[in-house]
């Protein structure tokens, strides 16, 4: 019979944060899968797990992944874990659980701890629908038209940031959906030094540009109401900031039509006026 791959959630901060479930599973699989093996067996050791750790993350996944299914396909479980938090979640582990999948291996999730869902319980923003973009590109046109997503979107958005790039992000936001756009910013959670500040995305930007934050971060984008917009003016305002922030016309016209409910050939023409007159 073949073997099993097990997807753990692992504490994020607070060893205490682990599951019964993932101790027992952790113990008794063949094999526990790590992105860095020696930052897991903290977590191993804390729990007296002696189950042997092998490296899999993003700069051997292509290669190892044939040699664990074939390990699966001939009878081993294995768990796969990431430094801290669920798997595959803007973490490894993507290429190894489809390649399980299509080998006819089981994939059963253990679940548990999760910086994206731990932020947005806590941040004050609304649950009942959210997008997650994971961390957004450094520069070039994909962020630009990520920015513009969430900048159009009615929803929370939530997505995952380097300290040091924690203000510009919050003001490259601020120009493309508004200053005035409620978000969060929520760092170190379930560690010591765990914050959460709530606030606009103006005001957060202008702290976190004074007060470089530290340790990882989750920021919170509240949704747009989505409203038509009162006038030509208000539009074509939009227009132009979303095009300073390096959005296309496409993607300008795009987040015009979701936003304020207009036609797509309307919107089409207000965003290339915005690019004739940059």
């Amino acid at each position: 019979m073949p073997g099993t791959l097990f997807i753990v959630s692992t504490p994020i901060g607070n060893l205490g944060d682990v599951t019964h479930r993932a101790v027992e599973v952790l113990g008794t699989v063949a094999a526990v899968l790590a992105e860095d093996t020696r930052h897991s067996r903290r977590l191993l050791d804390a729990y007296g797990i002696r189950t042997p750790t092998l490296a899999h993350h993003e700069h051997n996944e292509a290669r190892t992944t044939p040699e664990l299914v074939a390990r699966l396909a001939a009878g081993d479980s294995l768990a796969l874990i990431t430094d801290a938090g669920t798997p595959l979640l803007s973490d490894p582990g993507a290429r190894l659980v489809r390649a399980a999948i299509d080998a006819g291996i089981t994939v059963s999730p253990v679940p548990g701890a999760s910086a994206l869902l731990a932020a947005l319980v806590a941040g004050g923003l609304d649950a009942t629908r959210f997008t997650f973009f994971g961390f957004l590109p450094r520069k070039g046109r994909e962020r630009a038209e990520l920015v513009a997503e969430i900048a159009a979107a009615r929803h929370t958005a939530v997505l995952y940031e380097a300290p040091g790039r924690v203000a510009d992000t919050l003001g490259d936001l601020a120009a493309a959906a508004g200053g005035d756009r409620p978000a969060a910013v929520a760092r170190e959670l379930t560690k010591a030094f765990e914050e959460i500040r709530r606030g606009t995305l103006s005001e957060l930007a202008t702290y976190y540009g004074d007060n470089g934050p530290r340790g990882e971060v989750v920021l919170l984008v509240g949704g747009g109401a989505g409203a038509p917009a009162p006038d030509e003016r208000t539009v074509h305002e939009r227009a132009s900031a979303l095009h300073a922030s390096g959005a296309t016309p496409r993607d300008v016209a795009r987040a015009l039509a979701a936003e304020f409910g207009i036609g797509r050939n309307e919107a089409y023409r207000i965003a290339q006026a915005a690019t004739d007159h940059a």
